[in-house]
């Protein structure tokens, strides 16, 4: 494992306190209570409210077309214009909140975007004209991108590395709960009998606004990770919101004593580090992980692509399925990509990363050259075509987390949210601009031709992903952080 460069034994921006902590040990040693729920649920269920918004505009998208609907606008327009600005807005957010989390902390900027979200998404709502649409499409996924560096760096700090891969894997599958709900909803926002056409699309948003506050509500007592803190110079703060943590568990297991913690670190405090620093970091001292966080990025995303923005219009037009009635489909395959994490999450913390990174890439993208075969010989009806999707992403969900996951780990302490943003932001930027782009074109040809070369780019780069990840994917499981990447403000051994 590379160790930190020389240069920053004495970083810039620092304290000027050299610390020894056992902060980390003692985090990783804790046994799974309440406490770590909290974290969960605070922090964890924005990915519920992502998957509402993804799949809530997908299906509307026949609606808002439509006369009536209080917009003009174009259905490939919302899936395709619309869903690749959301993606632009959560690449750009993703990219400004990770540097602001990095240097300002976990907290301040997980609160700060949940507010960003909950206003566009409101504003989305009262969308009158084409351009109010874009424009707060853009600005819910600048927030939901924020959502993504600052969260996921806060709970990999915070959950025991015993549990991280798990709880990683699932909490980021659950963008797929908000899918489930975001079709059902739909079902019902589309149904005249009960809402005007001008009406129903956007209650749709304004329940996510209502979910987004209640999350709110519970993030407040989420604390700061004290891994950020005891690298900023707030080594105190870092060991008092541990004592806590220990008092929980400790009540809540009977009052025992907790296991002894393994190990201490030695940290030069600092309060910022430079950009400059990180990329050198990242690419120069971490390139083989470069590779892998790009590759693992690049490929889940043109694989969901490949099937997530044209499924309502495949199913319309090859099986002509009434578009008030994709929810119904498209709520079992989400139902499956939640399934994933949840039942594979385990192997990656006791069967290892390699193992489950490669095989649940390469296995998806297999599953989904199969299935363009089956589609491009017309083998599959509505039904037959969603249980090959529900198939391909059951795997192919478990994958795509861990790419959340791997970034997340790999990579030191200081450098970490940022990271998380780069390789989200570049990886979904190739596959989930040009993605919708692409597919949009190719799926709305009505040609069998185009749609199985959509399934077949996806499943292409899946697979080539997953062969990256069986040479270069880390060792990470049930190993501390700062084990799997030594931070670059620690003492030199």
């Amino acid at each position: 494992m590379p160790a930190a460069p020389d240069a920053e034994a004495a970083p810039r921006g620092g304290t000027g306190s050299t610390v020894t902590t056992a902060v980390p040990a003692r985090l990783d040693r804790l046994p799974w209570s309440r406490w770590h729920w909290t974290i969960v649920i605070g922090l964890g269920t924005v990915w519920i409210l992502d998957g509402l918004e993804v799949t809530v505009v997908g299906n509307i998208a026949g609606r808002l077309s439509e006369d009536g609907s209080g917009l003009a606008i174009a259905s490939a327009q919302v899936t395709g214009l619309a869903a690749a600005l959301y993606v632009a807005g959560a690449c750009s957010g993703a990219l400004f909140f990770g540097r602001l989390t990095d240097l300002f902390g976990r907290k301040k900027l997980f609160m700060v975007t949940l507010v960003v979200y909950l206003a566009a998404t409101a504003l989305t709502a009262l969308s009158f004209q084409s351009w109010w649409f874009f424009v707060f499409r853009f600005l819910t996924g600048f927030g939901i991108g924020g959502e993504y560096a600052a969260i996921n760096s806060a709970i990999d700090e915070l959950i025991p590395a015993t549990y991280r891969g798990r709880v990683d894997l699932i909490i980021n599958g659950s963008f797929w709960l908000g899918a489930v709900g975001g079709s059902l909803l739909s079902i019902v926002a589309l149904d005249t009998d009960l809402f005007p056409a001008d009406v129903g699309w956007r209650l749709t948003f304004a329940l996510g606004v209502v979910l987004g506050l209640v999350i709110l509500l519970v993030r407040r007592n989420v604390p700061e990770s004290p891994r950020w803190l005891f690298i900023h110079g707030r080594g105190e703060e870092a060991e008092r919101l541990v004592e806590t943590a220990e008092a929980e568990v400790r009540a809540e297991h009977g009052g025992g004593e907790l296991p002894a913690p393994q190990g201490e670190i030695t940290i030069h405090q600092r309060t910022s580090i430079g950009f400059l620093t990180i990329a050198r970091t990242v690419f120069t001292v971490y390139p083989r992980r470069a590779v892998l966080g790009l590759s693992l990025f690049i490929g889940q995303a043109f694989l969901y692509n490949a099937i997530t923005f044209g499924f309502g219009a495949i199913l319309t037009t090859f099986y002509d399925v009434p578009a008030a009635e994709t929810g119904y489909y498209f709520a079992v395959i989400a139902a499956c990509n939640f399934l994933g994490p949840l039942a594979l999450g385990k192997l990656f913390d006791t069967v290892g990363r390699r193992t489950m990174i490669t095989s649940t890439y390469v296995l998806s993208g297999l599953l989904l050259f199969a299935t363009a075969a089956l589609f491009d010989r017309g083998s599959l009806t509505a039904v037959t075509l969603t249980a090959c999707w529900s198939v391909v992403l059951f795997v192919a969900s478990a994958g795509a987390s861990s790419a959340y996951l791997t970034v997340s780990e790999i990579f030191p302490m200081e450098t970490r949210a940022m990271a998380i943003a780069f390789f989200y932001a570049v990886g979904t930027a190739a596959g989930g601009i040009s993605g919708p782009l692409l597919f949009a074109e190719l799926t709305d040809t009505g040609k069998v031709a185009d749609t199985v070369l959509a399934f077949q780019v996806g499943a292409g780069l899946m697979c080539a992903a997953g062969l990256v990840a069986a040479v270069f994917a880390v060792r990470a499981e049930r190993r501390s952080l700062e084990e799997v990447a030594r931070p670059l403000s620690a003492a030199s051994s």
